[in-house]
């Protein structure tokens, strides 16, 4: 049985989907790296809504796509740019959010770390832009979880140069209950962020990113980089105090970063380990065992689905995501917070589909086959 589908030029072709699923099943957290996966969130399909609109969300499917990470071993990485923040889930929906997710961790013995930023205000002084951070970051201590300040568009607004982010930021690491993650999330993935740490000179910038941290060691669990730019995750990685993990967030480049070198490796908090995040989980266990080749072998054939979810407009990579939880069957509907099902285009959920099932991502094979030819024939692809 084949089923047709668009190709780049305006014609189609026949693919012969996979019979059978990798068989994956899930397992204990991982002792050899930390790893996060940024989770999505599942929009109510029933909601009478707009893309102006506060998110719909529908909590019970949601909240299951948690338990379904967590039952492989993985931690969630909730509230962040995957959960579309900024992007359709505005500050209320996501402080509920974090509370649900945190609850429900809690409830299941699952690790979360939860995003703060200042998303409840569109501009502001370097003073508004503290309060909102202090705010978020209240929220997500009182819920228990871990916090990841994120990076901010309005303090990329209002900061003047590097004496600001430090500022900013060491205020924010000298109140912090515990040791928090820092972000530094790159323009690709939000061009608000263009010019973040005081400077567009990425060697600049990076200086000012370790500054902050040399300052307060003891209250930087780890940072997590997602500038697409291995080589200067290696370079930041080897230069952070001893004890400071480097979480990658390169979605091109996370086997090799995660494996690493002969001076260290990154642990992971990967957007892309929300579709792949059983298969990842396996591949982390391969590697728990010492067997680095066998880690490459299961995560390498990984990456090209990822540059393709990825590639730009990088900031749209949250629709692929979602279009494969879809197909995988963790919801019943292909719709998103904002109606941001919309932002990619027919051929790239055609080549998506192809990618991930030739992988073995699909638990039910026919059902994701069955749902892809659904929305082909939505679009005049004849089956």
């Amino acid at each position: 049985m084949t089923i047709q589908l668009p190709d780049l030029k305006g014609g189609v072709r026949a693919y012969e989907p996979r019979q059978e699923p990798l068989a994956l099943t899930p397992g204990a957290p991982f002792s050899s790296r930390t790893v996060f996966s940024a989770a999505h969130v599942v929009a109510d399909p029933y909601a009478d809504t707009t893309p102006d609109s506060p998110a719909a969300v529908d909590w019970d499917a949601t909240l299951a796509f948690r338990r379904h990470l967590w039952s492989h071993g993985l931690g969630v990485a909730e509230a962040m740019d995957t959960a579309q923040r900024g992007m359709g889930l505005d500050w209320a929906g996501a402080a509920e959010l974090i509370r649900r997710s945190a609850a429900e961790a809690k409830a299941v013995g699952g690790r979360i770390a939860c995003g703060v930023g200042t998303d409840q205000i569109a501009a502001g002084s370097l003073e508004e832009v503290r309060a909102a951070y202090e705010e978020q970051l209240a929220v997500v201590e009182e819920s228990g979880a871990q916090a990841i300040l994120m990076a901010s568009r309005a303090l990329a607004a209002a900061a003047s140069g590097p004496e600001d982010y430090l500022e900013v930021y060491g205020h924010l690491l000298r109140q912090s209950a515990e040791p928090v993650v820092l972000h530094w999330l790159g323009p690709m993935f939000d061009p608000a962020l263009e010019g973040y740490w005081g400077s567009s000179d990425l060697d600049a910038a990076t200086d000012t990113f370790l500054e902050v941290i040399a300052a307060h060691p003891d209250k930087v669990d780890g940072i997590k980089v997602s500038l697409l730019d291995a080589g200067r995750e290696i370079d930041i990685r080897r230069r952070l105090p001893q004890g400071v993990r480097c979480y990658t967030g390169d979605d091109f480049n996370y086997p090799e970063l995660i494996a690493g070198d002969e001076k260290g490796f990154s642990h992971a908090l990967l957007g892309i380990f929300d579709p792949l995040g059983p298969l990842a989980a396996e591949a982390v266990r391969v590697l728990d065992t010492g067997n680095v080749a066998g880690f490459r072998e299961l995560l390498d054939p990984t990456v090209e689905l990822s540059r393709h979810l990825f590639q730009a407009p990088t900031r749209f990579y949250k629709t692929g995501v979602v279009f494969l939880a879809w197909l995988a069957g963790h919801q019943s509907h292909f719709t998103m917070v904002g109606g941001l099902q919309s932002a990619r285009s027919l051929p790239h959920f055609a080549r998506a589909y192809e990618l991930a099932d030739a992988l073995g991502l699909f638990p039910d094979p026919k059902l994701a086959e069955e749902r892809m030819k659904n929305l082909l024939s939505l679009h005049g692809v004849a089956q």
